[in-house]
């Protein structure tokens, strides 16, 4: 079988002879089925199984080095699958850090290391150095994040500096759904035992410390963003600071929500295409700039210094917009491809793309879990193997359309190869994307990113007040796009949440052919034929009741959608209908027929039994009557002696199972039952 992925059916030892040439091509994939592996285990693997992961990495190390010629590619691929299992598990023990294990409500003081927007708009901090009272260090979170509420007026954050506030905190939530997104793991890995808010005024105990090199950066991005937004007024300068340094603290919700329903939210996180747009700019200036030296440009190598330049640049671009996995991941990728020129090598090619996925997976593993990484590298290699034929396409074509006409294909191309990413992560797709982006991107690349680099080389001489200008301009125009596309009628196409085996099988089965020829195109058509049957049975069967994971919201599918016991639980709803593909608003689904009664005590009917959905003081005082008449009893108190009349989830069974989902026949499935023992499942 694996012959036949190589197009070799006559001659199977002779293709995976010759299939060794595409080893470099492979070996992320490889890799990343390791990596893979491991977030998909259902407990965490103990020392044995390392061991022996390890003994079978050295002997097909071993064999792809020694062995038979035939048997050095499976060796190799087994070798480096079991790798990326053992790195996957040497970072998540690495990063381990203590978690929160109950809600506390008292004096919380650290150092700001971070500072963002909530989704209220409120701003939030990330602490570090963290000091919990009565909470031993050993104990204590490395990471808290709290969101300012109240009149913060007298404060203003700034990163480094000591601050001490009144906060309530508690662990970081499980699951909205049984397979919901785990914002526990993506927390476990930033090292964030804890988050919650602070009513109170935050209290300033000292200022940040010159010598803290650490945060040297991230207090030269606040003061240039805030200098950036100073010149430039409103949402559009917002938009600037974010594209330029990094901080999307300006933004407003209002804004990142048209930048989501439009497809442009991608401009405003820095990926590859800030990066690759700078790095170019630099690039042909210097260049450019060398040529007017008139003889002696003959004799310098002058690409090979425009690309030296273009690198510093793009270095102190990632220096300047923080550890983000997206920065770092365009930083690799332009820095590969600058040092390919510095090397007399091709710059944009396959084997760049799988060196650099390559590099990422062995430093942070956990990337290829995230979207921004899955995006990233499918666009990029959808447009690297698109490039050969539009390359030759384009000799046809009118000089004057080229440009515009290889916008919409590259629009086209990165949209349809990052489709299926975002449809499954977001739960929606925007259907006018490609035209936001055919007006947006051009005014990145012609104004906004060459805009910042004038202002940056003037701003010492005082006069980079036209280029902000120009540059605020852009990003005005980039914001009337969004608004206008977001709202066209139909801009935003809800999808169901597909199952978790669907993306997998889709990005195997389009690696699959680009890297293989003919048996194995075959091959990788049907596992993408399978993952796409997969999600259209996943839209066909969703949970025909949904229980969040502490009673704060129950949903009952109805010919209508999903019917929610109450308003309110705004984000676990969201999520619910997401997931759904429903587009309703929380207060529609509030309002459909299926729950009735007072607001404390709901009833509703699942099938032929009683659903009750219990919340409030009196909520303990009508249980017993409530489950006297059987079914299914949610109730967000914690019961000491359960009756067995009913089938009663109450807050302590909740805290073992998380979100639970039951199907129309009634079989039963947990947030702990998908999601396993974990190191950051652990309650």
């Amino acid at each position: 079988m694996i012959a036949a992925l190589f197009g070799g059916l006559s001659d199977p030892l002779g293709a995976l002879a010759r299939a060794r040439a595409q080893l470099f091509l492979w070996m992320p994939v490889a890799l990343g089925v390791g990596v893979g592996a491991y977030f998909t285990l259902g407990v965490e693997p103990r020392w044995p199984i390392y061991l022996s992961t390890l003994v079978i990495c050295a002997l097909s190390l071993t064999l792809c080095l020694r062995g038979a010629a035939w048997l050095r590619l499976p060796a190799a691929l087994i070798a480096l699958a079991a790798l990326g299992l053992l790195l996957a598990g040497l970072r998540a023990h690495l990063v381990a850090a203590p978690v929160l294990q109950y809600r506390y409500y008292g004096p919380v003081s650290g150092r700001i290391v971070k500072i963002d927007r909530a989704r209220s708009d409120l701003i939030r901090l990330t602490l570090d150095r963290v000091r919990i009272d009565r909470i031993p260090p050993a104990k204590t979170p490395a990471r808290v994040r709290a969101t300012l509420h109240g009149d913060q007026s007298q404060f203003s954050p700034e990163p480094g500096a000591q601050v001490m506030l009144t906060a309530n905190l508690s662990p970081p939530p499980p699951p909205a759904a049984p397979r919901g997104c785990d914002f526990r793991r993506t927390a476990w890995f930033d090292r964030l035992g804890a988050i919650g808010y602070t009513r109170a005024p935050v209290m300033r105990v000292a200022p940040p410390d010159p010598g803290d090199w650490a945060m040297a950066a991230h207090r030269a991005r606040m003061r240039l963003s805030a200098a950036i937004q100073s010149r430039i007024a409103g949402q559009p300068g917002a938009v600037a600071a974010a594209l330029m340094t990094g901080d999307r603290s300006g933004l407003s919700e209002a804004t990142r929500e048209v930048m989501r329903r439009s497809s442009l939210a991608h401009l405003i996180a820095i990926s590859g295409l800030h990066m690759g747009m700078l790095a170019g700019f630099v690039f042909g200036l210097v260049r450019y700039g060398l040529a007017l030296a008139g003889r002696p440009a003959l004799i310098w190598p002058t690409k090979k210094l425009a690309a030296i330049a273009a690198l510093i640049a793009a270095s102190a671009y990632l220096w300047l917009a923080g550890p983000a996995v997206s920065t770092q991941r365009a930083w690799i990728m332009v820095s590969i491809m600058l040092l390919a020129v510095l090397f007399d090598r091709r710059a944009l090619s396959l084997r760049t793309v799988a060196l650099a996925a390559t590099l990422l997976m062995i430093w942070q593993p956990e990337s290829l879990t995230e979207p921004g990484f899955q995006m990233s590298f499918a666009a990029t290699t959808a447009l690297i193997v698109a490039l050969g034929p539009w390359t030759r396409a384009a000799r046809h074509l009118p000089r004057l359309l080229r440009p515009v006409l290889m916008l919409v294909a590259t629009s086209l191309i990165a949209g349809a190869a990052t489709a299926p990413i975002v449809a499954a992560q977001f739960h929606r797709l925007s259907e006018y994307g490609v035209l936001a982006n055919l007006f947006a991107v051009p005014a990145m690349g012609l104004v906004i990113m060459p805009m910042g680099v004038l202002a940056a080389l003037l701003a010492p001489l005082g006069l980079a007040g036209p280029a902000l200008w120009a540059m605020g301009q852009g990003t005005a125009w980039i914001l009337r796009v969004a608004e206008w596309v977001s709202d066209l009628d139909g801009s935003v196409l809800a999808v169901v949440q597909p199952g978790p085996w669907v993306i997998p099988l889709i990005a195997l089965g389009a690696l699959g052919a680009i890297l293989t020829r003919g048996a194995g195109r075959s091959a990788s058509g049907v596992l993408i034929a399978v993952a796409c049957a997969l999600w259209l049975r996943a839209g066909a069967e969703p949970p025909a009741l949904l229980i969040a994971p502490e009673a704060q919201q129950v949903g009952l599918m109805t010919s209508q959608g999903r019917a929610l016991s109450k308003p309110g639980a705004g984000f676990i709803s969201e999520r619910w209908l997401a997931a759904d593909g429903d587009p309703a608003s929380l207060d529609e689904a509030a309002a459909r027929p299926a729950f009735s009664g007072a607001r404390g005590a709901r009833i509703a009917q699942f099938g032929r039994a009683p659903l009750a959905h219990l919340t409030g003081k009196s909520a303990t005082e009508a249980l017993p009557a409530i489950c006297a008449k059987g079914g299914i009893v949610v109730i967000s108190s914690k019961i000491e002696a359960p009756t067995g009349l009913c089938d009663l989830w109450d807050a302590a069974r909740l805290r073992e199972a998380g979100a639970v989902g039951f199907s129309a026949t009634g079989e039963v499935t947990t947030t702990a039952q998908i999601k396993g023992r974990r190191p950051w499942t652990r309650p």
